[in-house]
């Protein structure tokens, strides 16, 4: 597996174990739909969240979730859409991001709730 690859699933399981402590039923992960793939799918309180998972090695470039731009954005809403045609829910749904920096001496979460 590449470098980036393996860090990119070390920060979904941060994210998953960090999202479970805090009170979140995950639901789905590495959900796929066409082209797109949503990480987390989760519920909390009236909400049901799709949850991207954004891993860096270090902030030397900024913002993990710096990276989303407006293809990502309309990708990750048509796997929404997709997965709702299959999965009815009546929750409200919101769209989280988990930015996770793994550096060699501590690893940085931050969760953003509605990010887009």
């Amino acid at each position: 597996m590449a470098k980036h690859n393996k860090l990119g699933k070390e920060g979904e399981l941060i994210a998953f174990m960090v999202l479970q402590r805090d009170g979140f039923t995950i639901l789905e992960t590495n959900w796929r739909f066409q082209k797109a793939e949503i990480d987390i799918i989760a519920k909390k309180d009236s909400f049901l969240i799709f949850i991207e998972v954004k891993t860096r090695g270090s902030k030397k470039f900024g913002k993990p979730s710096d990276t989303i731009d407006t293809k990502k954005i309309a990708l990750y809403k048509d796997a929404v859409e997709g997965y709702l045609e299959q999965h009815p829910s009546e929750d409200e749904i919101r769209f989280d991001v988990v930015n996770i920096i793994i550096g060699k001496d501590e690893t940085q979460i931050e969760h953003i709730p509605n990010a887009f």
